[in-house]
């Protein structure tokens, strides 16, 4: 994402030329390789300061690339001359260059038209250059006549969508699995030590360290199952719709060729929509995968949770945990340190789970044959999956690859509880008396057993086996 960057008129002192559009002349500067569209865009909307996600760059880009070569190929509309400059126009801004360009804020009108048409006049006017003219003539490569050629905002915008939204879900699956690998390995580290279960933030039943972070690494890698199983309804597209899903103006090999193209270039199984018409009208694939980041977010900022409470302390908290001290926590108390990361990852969840929210409304806000409200849409994917990325990998290599459990402060707490052990107990001595004994062990602040031994409720072999805290985490009755 770009910040910034030109906003209403030009600065005093920067020479401009004169371009015209259906609605008049427009003073752009003289050096921009935008147009007359891009400036009204810039005079518009000046919203936020964000512009365009870089990946949504580079899948509009690739869409006018594969576009020249089936313009110039199935339907030999375009001459050759027109699709190599804006082929290698193309080339230009995939390999970095030119980026500064594409200056409409995320929040714009129309379905994207004014995003739209920033990228055509961009592509436009360097393939002007190339072919030897100037910036905003248009004598030798067009916007709408020649990079536009067989599409219309209508279907690129939602392919681009679709695409860039592929390419940003993918390192995140590829994190939330990183993630869940990392917490087995704790799991793993400490399968045999025990520590108190809690329900309600209520001492429960005794859990081991293991089992608690195993439902920790399944709960990211379910989310990380369902996010992929929804990043495949982003691979059928709708370009080739044109207007309003007809084809209208389109040849009909087109479609299938920029898919193969666009298929080969991102490494997914692109295909062309069953139903143009779907694909143009309705936002559900982007409904389904911020969706899943939601569930994602969920899951990871319940775990977050997990964390703090299990670090907190270090001396009055639950303190079963210590994690890597990444920063000093306090500006005004020595030697503090907080979860800084967990805190952090927190607040980025909350943010992906309000960014599916706006998804959730501009998706339903299409009206007939065209949702016209996929710039807000397109810019809460892209920013979910792109914060929620890089949120998971600070949290795996900032927390939990540098997590250890503090055994003795587990076992000091499961010996501290008499509600932990006393359920084991139950069959044996029936509910009503087990609860007796931890309601007297509380009250007294003395052990379950001690309590157990002066009531002589059974021999002190059978209760020293029976309280034993690690068989309880194995399941079973307590023999």
């Amino acid at each position: 994402m770009i910040a910034g960057g030109p906003r209403g008129a030009q600065p005093p002192g920067r020479s401009a030329r004169r371009e015209r559009d259906t609605l008049g002349e427009i003073d752009v500067p003289a050096d921009a390789l935008w147009g007359a569209q891009t400036q009204r865009a810039i005079e518009n909307y000046p919203i936020s300061g964000y512009r365009a996600f870089p990946a949504f760059i580079r899948a509009f880009v690739r869409i006018k690339r594969v576009a020249a070569v089936a313009n110039g190929g199935v339907s030999g509309r375009l001459d050759a001359k027109k699709r190599d400059a804006i082929i290698r126009a193309c080339n230009e801004i995939l390999e970095g260059k030119h980026v500064d360009q594409f200056v409409v804020d995320v929040f714009h009108s129309g379905a994207g038209v004014s995003f739209h048409m920033n990228v055509n006049e961009v592509i436009a006017n360097r393939a002007n250059q190339i072919c030897g003219g100037g910036l905003g003539t248009y004598e030798h490569v067009n916007p709408n006549d020649d990079v536009n050629m067989a599409q219309s905002t209508n279907d690129a915008t939602p392919t681009a969508m679709r695409l860039a939204a592929l390419e940003l879900t993918k390192p995140l699956c590829e994190e939330l699995d990183k993630l869940a690998s990392a917490i087995d390995e704790k799991a793993k580290q400490y399968a045999g030590v025990v520590k108190p279960g809690r329900t309600h933030l209520q001492d429960a039943v005794p859990v081991t360290f293991g089992q608690e972070f195993s439902g920790w690494a399944d709960r990211v890698r379910g989310a990380s199952a369902r996010l992929r199983a929804g990043r495949t309804e982003l691979m059928e597209l709708g370009i080739g719709g044109s207007a309003v899903g007809t084809g209208l103006n389109v040849d009909p090999a087109f479609s299938k060729r920029v898919c193969e193209l666009l298929a080969h270039e991102y490494g997914e199984p692109i295909a062309p929509a069953k139903n143009l018409f779907y694909a143009m009208q309705s936002m559900a694939p982007f409904v389904r995968i911020s969706s899943g980041m939601r569930t994602a977010a969920i899951e990871v900022s319940s775990i977050c949770n997990d964390i703090r409470l299990l670090v907190s302390g270090p001396r009055t908290g639950f303190g079963e945990i210590s994690i890597p001290a990444v920063q000093p926590g306090s500006s005004i108390m020595p030697g503090k340190v907080n979860p800084a990361i967990a805190e952090m990852v927190n607040q980025v969840c909350f943010q992906v789970i309000g960014n599916d929210t706006t998804v959730a409304w501009g998706a339903q806000a299409g009206q007939l044959e065209l949702n016209v409200m996929m710039p807000g849409i397109n810019y809460a994917v892209c920013f979910s999956a792109t914060i929620l990325t890089n949120a998971v990998r600070q949290l795996r290599t900032k927390c939990v690859e540098g997590m250890r459990v503090d055994e003795h402060r587990a076992k000091e707490l499961i010996d501290a509880s008499p509600s932990l052990l006393v359920t084991a107990l139950s069959p044996h001595i029936t509910y009503a008396r087990a609860a007796a004994l931890a309601k007297r062990a509380l009250g007294e602040r003395r052990s379950l057993l001690d309590v157990a031994l002066e009531e002589k409720v059974m021999p002190e072999a059978d209760l020293r086996r029976i309280l034993d805290p690690l068989p309880m985490t194995k399941g079973g009755v307590q023999e």
